[in-house]
């Protein structure tokens, strides 16, 4: 079955994921000192960035006219949404760096080949990371999904103070509100 458009979703249609828990001991935790590649060539290491940081995860992006993963993925619980999630924190970039994020970031079990082509094609004005070998996602205890043989990141997104997560947004639903929540709490919670 074909990608349908990747923007007009009904998410009165489309089932919300639940929480399950999976991202309940994130708060505190130390970002690892994990380097993953990202869509702009070079190599990026949380543990290292200074300030507050913005990731936010998602299971992965479609393409236009592509096949599906998976014939049923809109009916995944948080599975589809990943293009309006990344096109609303792309539209909200310059307000989240002017509510005190220094860095945003996309991260995904895609490899970078993939992302990038997502980046330029949506105009993403930061860089999305690959965690293909799920480095990050292990040494964290991100919830994943396992679809079709592959496992995924589920969607949520991470404020990080200086390499620590400072707060945890899960699950996320419906996805295309994702950075605007960000950008609220960025405002209420000022460093």
């Amino acid at each position: 079955m074909s990608q349908p458009n990747l923007m007009g979703v009904d998410w009165s249609k489309i089932p919300a994921p639940l929480d399950d828990g999976a991202a309940g001991h994130l708060v505190g935790m130390k970002i690892p000192p994990v380097t993953l590649p990202a869509t702009d060539g070079t190599s990026v290491t949380l543990a290292s960035l200074p300030g507050r940081v913005v990731l936010f995860a998602y299971p992965r992006t479609g393409e236009p006219g592509k096949i599906s993963l998976v014939d049923d993925w809109d009916m995944i619980p948080g599975a589809r949404g990943c293009t309006p999630q990344t096109c609303a924190f792309r539209d909200l970039f310059k307000d989240l760096r002017e509510a005190g994020a220094r860095h945003v970031f996309g991260i995904s079990t895609q490899d970078t080949a993939y992302q990038r082509e997502m980046v330029e094609r949506l105009h993403v004005p930061f860089q999305v990371l690959s965690d293909s070998a799920l480095a990050m996602a292990r040494a964290l205890k991100l919830p994943s999904m396992d679809v079709a043989g592959l496992t995924l990141i589920k969607r949520l997104a991470l404020v990080i103070d200086d390499a620590a997560i400072a707060h945890v947004f899960y699950p996320v639903f419906p996805p295309d509100r994702n950075a605007g929540d960000v950008l609220t709490w960025l405002q209420e919670n000022p460093r």
